[in-house]
């Protein structure tokens, strides 16, 4: 069963924004799967452990980070000696993103020991903090690769897929909601993931079907349902196309 988590800051605080150690997760942490709503941006000083994050499984180690995005089903393991610090975030502006964890350098955890001082003071500023999270999320440099930083076009895309990817599974009602032509929004996907726009919305659509069917215990019927297909046929040839199984027998392990 997944435990949905709400951002919940700190009676006295009552900020956009919030920091905890390692520590403080592992007295809260019940080793079960959980959902958030909010950022999870975590930094390990020290230590090693593992994050399972939408079926893969992450290794953390020193100087490492990793971000967990509202939404992204996952489950800590193995963070008994983890040291380190975690910062919590409503969903705001672009956030630097990566598949695995990343090693951050001098300039991030300065700027992350900025806001935790910032944090910890008893007339702490919600202003303050956003500009501090904003400078933090600037000195963040996750590994791309060969691949550009995604442009102002495919972030406008990735939000409009997450609105709206239940209910339109073609690139075309993306175009025409945001103004540009459907090569421009493969080249801009292209670029920033390697994969076409298509591609991209597709995969959308198959992270979602995965975490109906084993966190949420849909039934593929259901599952179909809940995403949009006219019928459990439709939805079963489609999930069939991109995963090589039907949605019946599907099984992350």
């Amino acid at each position: 069963m997944i435990r949905q988590l709400v951002y919940q800051p700190p009676r006295e605080a009552q900020t956009p924004v919030e920091t905890m150690t390692f520590a403080r997760l592992r007295s809260l942490n019940d080793g079960g799967t959980q959902r958030a709503d909010f950022h999870v941006l975590a930094f390990v000083r020290t230590g090693h452990g593992s994050v399972t994050a939408d079926f893969a499984t992450h290794a953390l180690g020193p100087r490492s980070v990793f971000l967990i995005a509202p939404g992204v089903v996952h489950r800590w393991t193995g963070i008994e000696r983890l040291a380190g610090d975690l910062v919590l975030f409503e969903p705001a502006g672009p956030v630097p993103q990566a598949a695995e964890p990343w090693i951050a350098g001098p300039p991030a955890w300065r700027a992350l020991d900025h806001l935790r001082y910032e944090f910890g003071l008893s007339d702490r500023r919600s202003e303050v903090l956003r500009l501090l999270l904003s400078a933090l999320l600037l000195r963040l440099d996750p590994p791309a690769g060969d691949r550009a930083a995604p442009d102002d076009t495919f972030q406008r895309f990735r939000l409009a897929v997450e609105e709206d990817f239940r209910s339109h599974h073609d690139v075309g009602h993306y175009a025409r909601r945001l103004g540009y032509s459907e090569r421009t929004l493969s080249r801009s996907a292209h670029a920033a993931t390697g994969r076409s726009a298509k591609d991209y919305l597709t995969g959308r659509l198959l992270l979602e079907a995965k975490r109906l069917l084993v966190h949420d215990g849909l039934s593929p019927a259901a599952c179909g349902r809940r995403l949009g297909f006219p019928d459990a046929s439709n939805f079963s040839a489609f999930f069939l196309r991109g995963t090589g199984v039907r949605p019946g027998a599907w099984n992350p392990h």
